[in-house]
């Protein structure tokens, strides 16, 4: 990546001058060119992510007003960002599958979605979904058992993955599912209470639980309530600009 070359061509030239230009040698060049080239990344790094930053307040602004496929083209246009700094591309690509899933264009949300932020719990979540509806279902446990592993703390997430497995009659592996999820947060209220309903034999009530969160995934139609709600509009509950 760009940032990167420049600032190890910082420090190598600072390197040089202090080896080359005095008495001191290479040796007592080594810290000075580190430290430059750190200085250097962090800077540009910086700067480069100040001007995602920006793509980003452009497309939740199209998006607020309902204009999803202007903020897919906005967020498209921030891929001139991606040779400068690692996983700027991971980001634009976590959030232009997210708006396309919403728009429920799976087609054109999948590739995308495959190359989202691993840390981008929607985005990996609507790929499992994505997988799910697909019928990849060996794709599915292996985008959802991935994400749960790096999004921990993420209750709506694991709450989707056992869903998916009730419906496809996994009763045991979704109880096993949530199981690992109250494990993961003990304190975690939901995701304790939508396990002793499978453990009673009674259906999962996400919607009730997590609202817009929940029906942002796609799997069960959200009442008139949530239609055209924040979380269809792309609010920050949907859309996040760094994963």
């Amino acid at each position: 990546m760009y940032n990167l070359l420049i600032s190890l061509g910082i420090g190598l030239a600072i390197g040089a001058a202090i080896a080359l230009g005095t008495e001191f040698g290479w040796a007592a060049a080594v810290f000075p060119a580190l430290l430059a080239a750190t200085i250097a990344y962090f800077l540009l790094a910086r700067r480069t992510w100040k001007q995602l930053e920006a793509v980003f307040e452009g497309m939740q602004a199209d998006v607020r007003a309902q204009k999803l496929d202007k903020a897919v083209q906005t967020l498209q246009g921030g891929f001139r960002l991606a040779p400068w700094q690692f996983l700027v591309a991971a980001q634009l690509h976590s959030n232009i599958g997210i708006l396309l899933f919403i728009r429920q264009d799976l087609d054109a949300a999948l590739p995308h979605l495959e190359k989202s932020f691993s840390r981008n719990w929607i985005a990996r979540g609507m790929l499992g979904v994505a997988r799910y509806k697909r019928r990849d279902l060996d794709g599915m446990k292996r985008v959802f058992e991935d994400a749960v592993k790096t999004n921990k703390k993420e209750g709506v997430l694991w709450s989707a993955y056992a869903w998916i497995l009730e419906e496809l009659n996994r009763h045991a592996d979704a109880i096993a599912v949530l199981g690992r999820a109250v494990q993961a947060n003990p304190s975690d209220e939901k995701l304790k209470g939508s396990l002793q309903l499978l453990q009673n034999g009674k259906k999962l009530k996400l919607g009730k639980v997590y609202g817009e969160q929940w029906f942002q995934f796609m799997l069960e139609r959200p009442p008139p309530q949530f239609v055209g709600g924040p979380g269809f509009r792309g609010g920050k509950r949907a859309i996040y600009g760094r994963g």
